[in-house]
């Protein structure tokens, strides 16, 4: 059968959400065109058809979740075959509901199993007129359509009406599991051996429920997985920010004619991709084959979106200008917010950084973003009371929190990068050698 498959549209995807069919059966395709919109793990994508084609079914309905990448989710007309008049789609749900709203309540009706035998599987009538669906059911249930007349929703016959007549469940329940035989003198088990009762939710307090996106689902699983079996540990230091802040405003006074500005954030990313190169035994990851140990710093930064973050990949940013990494900071940061990242520019980090100071946070533990084995949490500046040698004073200081897989990273090695970090912001002019 030609069947056009979900596809995985990020390296991460394992399942994804049918947000919009922009065909319907009996539509003509060329390659290229948009046929549907598939919302994964990371942002909504259009999904282009490789070759030319007609819809002869569409197997999977809009708004439809988790659905296994691989999974037939269209079926082709053959070629030369005729293509099927395009009808409208047809929810379950939909139908159920008016068949019930729609029609006066009636008598319950035996089942038609109970009043006469069924033929096995006869082959639905021509003339009778039923959907696509409550045809198949039919068929497979042993249904003569014709014994029904015309259904509860008016003269078509529905799934709903096939469902009723045979006393079907559209979706069965599962049995009930099969209990052991209890002995016949249980002991019970001391009261320290109970698990505490989880808390009741509250009853009387409003609340609306919100659709877990493919984007949320998929942070909460490799998130949950990351702090299940990842062993972290955080390492903080306080940099003084001020040598930095002045590089900072001298190289934008220089840049003002081109346009360019460099960010306290983009300056901060050129210090982690250094010190991960100068601390080569941090610059690692943990892998089943071994340790995975990398020879460049690609620096995945979050970015913040609605209902979510996405996490934008600076390549060799160790190699690359101050200039050069503002500039393309800014332009997938607002590429990512439009959902306009290619998968191959969020993916294959070797590292993370995550800023939260815009938002006035001092400092936070970030979680590790698998597979990479660190991340960098960067807290605001603030001015502080500082001592440098015997002098007490004030100045812009920093947390920074690294956090490292112990699988992979020592905590010596740890602490050597977040050494090698705090000396190239203390002294940003290395970043420029």
């Amino acid at each position: 059968m030609n069947v056009i498959k979900m596809p995985a549209l990020s390296p991460t995807m394992e399942k994804g959400t049918l947000a919009k069919w922009l065909v319907r059966a009996g539509d003509g395709f060329k390659a290229g065109d948009v046929i549907a919109e598939i919302e994964t793990d990371k942002a909504t994508m259009e999904l282009e058809a490789a070759d030319d084609g007609i819809v002869a079914e569409i197997l999977v309905a809009d708004g439809t979740d988790d659905i296994a990448v691989g999974a037939p989710i269209l079926r082709l007309a053959a070629e030369g075959q005729a293509a099927p008049a395009p009808i409208a789609p047809e929810p379950i749900a939909a139908s159920q509901t008016a068949s019930q709203t729609a029609s006066p309540p009636e008598p319950a009706v035996a089942p038609l199993a109970a009043q006469t035998q069924l033929p096995a599987m006869p082959t639905p009538a021509a003339h009778v007129d039923a959907t696509p669906l409550g045809h198949k059911v039919a068929q497979i249930r042993g249904v003569d359509l014709a014994a029904l007349g015309a259904g509860q929703s008016g003269a078509r016959i529905t799934l709903a009406d096939v469902a009723l007549a045979t006393e079907i469940a559209l979706f069965p329940p599962p049995p009930p599991p099969v209990l052991p035989a209890a002995p016949t003198a249980a002991i019970a088990p001391p009261a320290s051996a109970l698990a505490p009762a989880p808390a009741p939710e509250p009853s009387d307090v409003p609340y609306e429920t919100e659709r877990l996106s493919t984007m949320r689902k998929t942070i909460a699983r490799r998130l949950t997985e990351s702090k299940q079996q990842i062993p972290h540990f955080y390492l903080t230091v306080d940099v003084v920010l001020d040598p930095l802040l002045g590089l900072r405003a001298e190289l934008n006074e220089a840049l003002a004619d081109e346009g360019g500005k460099l960010s306290v954030n983009d300056m901060i990313l050129k210090a982690q991709a250094l010190a991960l190169l100068q601390v080569p035994d941090a610059n690692v990851s943990f892998s089943a084959e071994g340790i995975r140990r990398y020879t460049r710093a690609d620096i995945s930064v979050a970015v913040a979106l609605p209902g979510g973050l996405i996490t934008p990949v600076i390549r060799n940013a160790s190699a690359k200008s101050l200039s050069a990494i503002a500039a393309e900071m800014k332009d997938m940061a607002s590429r990512a917010r439009e959902g306009r990242l290619q998968p191959g520019e969020y993916s294959g980090g070797t590292a993370s950084l995550s800023n939260l100071g815009m938002y006035g946070i001092k400092q936070f533990d970030a979680v590790i973003n698998p597979p990479e084995g660190m991340i960098l949490a960067i807290g605001g500046g603030e001015r502080r009371p500082h001592v440098s040698g015997e002098k007490l004073g004030i100045a812009t200081v920093m947390s920074a929190t690294g956090s490292f897989d112990h699988r992979a990273i020592d905590g010596a090695a740890g602490a050597a990068f977040m050494a090698a970090f705090k000396t190239l912001v203390e002294n940003p002019w290395r970043m420029l050698a």
